[in-house]
């Protein structure tokens, strides 16, 4: 099986034990799924849920699209021409008690007909009252994920999500943060296939860190 294809494989098996998981949890609300298609090539999955006991209001979506890639994409990250190929999945989570904090991650994989391929993705936390336990338990976690596979991912990753998360008109970073990284592959200490043994072990973190 190519790369590829245990990627989709895996994202999708993922949005389905969140989505399972999220459900019994809640004990109220149920996603509800739109099958999309691409007219350019692809489609995924749409799973959304309101008004459950304790999510407002989520999403945990799953895409897998493929076609040429756009020339605004080849210039922002610097690309020759190739087709491409993008899967992964997306979720944010509003919760109905103001007390707990909106949580987003996404994770995916890109791929080019060249051969240029990497991972990226990323989770973090917005509360709306910031609770330090909370905080220190969330930091935790994503700490003891990363440094299973590079010592120094979790300061790398956190940094980046400090600085994109910057608002600075307002001088301060919005929620907590988490980690973000992307155009992670091969080139980085590490082969592509451990490279994708970390997103899963940040995919796989999610439930506990959710639950707790």
């Amino acid at each position: 099986m190519t790369l590829k294809n245990s990627a989709e494989n895996w994202f999708k098996e993922l949005q389905d034990t969140i989505t399972t998981e999220l459900e019994i949890l809640d004990s109220k609300g149920k996603f509800i799924e739109d099958l999309w298609t691409r007219q350019e090539g692809g489609g995924g999955r749409t799973r959304s849920i309101t008004d459950g006991k304790m999510i407002e209001k989520g999403g945990v979506n799953f895409s897998a699209v493929y076609g040429k890639t756009p020339e605004k994409i080849l210039k922002a990250l610097n690309l020759a021409q190739a087709d491409f190929y993008a899967a992964g999945i997306s979720l944010v989570l509003h919760p109905q008690n103001p007390w707990s904090p909106i949580i987003h991650m996404n994770l995916r994989y890109f791929e080019m007909s060249n051969g240029v391929h990497w991972f990226g993705g990323g989770i973090d936390l917005t509360p709306h009252y910031v609770n330090k336990e909370d905080a220190i338990f969330f930091h935790e976690q994503l700490k003891n994920a990363c440094d299973k596979h590079h010592s120094t991912w979790y300061q790398d990753f956190k940094k980046w999500a400090d600085d994109y998360f910057f608002i600075e008109h307002r001088n301060e970073t919005r929620g907590i943060g988490g980690i973000f990284f992307d155009r992670l592959s091969g080139s980085h200490e590490k082969t592509i296939d451990q490279v994708f043994s970390f997103v899963k072990e940040i995919g796989n973190s999610f439930l506990p860190i959710y639950s707790h």
